[in-house]
């Protein structure tokens, strides 16, 4: 359900660095943090790659959601959706994916990849509910650096 009143304040805008506190605590309200991360770190590392594609949603000055996205030439991905829980279904998500799907798109980007967390069933519902699908594949990783992460 898409909330008229929220969608005429939201304001959609690439991150700045003042924005970094406000995110990290937006990714902890959202269950998005891993001790394995450091998210300071994450945006660091998005800062120096594609920044213009680390959006955050604000209503009146504060951030209320955020979605990293980055294209390398084969497929775009998607990172890091979240929305301040009390502010969920009223179209404030659906409003960053099709900023960031635009986004990807004016760069020729022909599909848009996420990962979601195998137990993280409603997720991938609602994922399922922007046209997204369940590809066939093994998502395999290798971790080239450690962080200490604060938290």
């Amino acid at each position: 359900m898409t909330d008229p009143e929220y969608m005429a304040r939201l304001l959609i805008r690439p991150f700045a660095e003042p924005d970094a506190d406000a995110v990290v605590a937006l990714w902890e309200q959202c269950g998005l943090l891993r001790p394995w991360n450091d998210p300071y770190k994450d945006i660091a590392r998005k800062l120096m790659v594609q920044r213009e594609l680390f959006l955050v949603g604000t209503l009146e000055g504060r951030v209320v959601a955020a979605v990293m996205a980055g294209y390398e030439g084969h497929r775009g991905w998607v990172n890091y959706l979240a929305v301040e829980p009390e502010l969920r279904r009223h179209g404030l998500g659906r409003a960053m994916m099709e900023e960031a799907e635009c986004r990807l798109r004016a760069l020729g980007c022909p599909k848009a990849a996420l990962q979601i967390r195998r137990d993280n069933l409603e997720v991938a519902e609602y994922y399922r509910g922007l046209g997204y699908t369940e590809d066939d594949v093994i998502s395999m990783g290798k971790r080239f650096e450690f962080d200490d992460n604060p938290g």
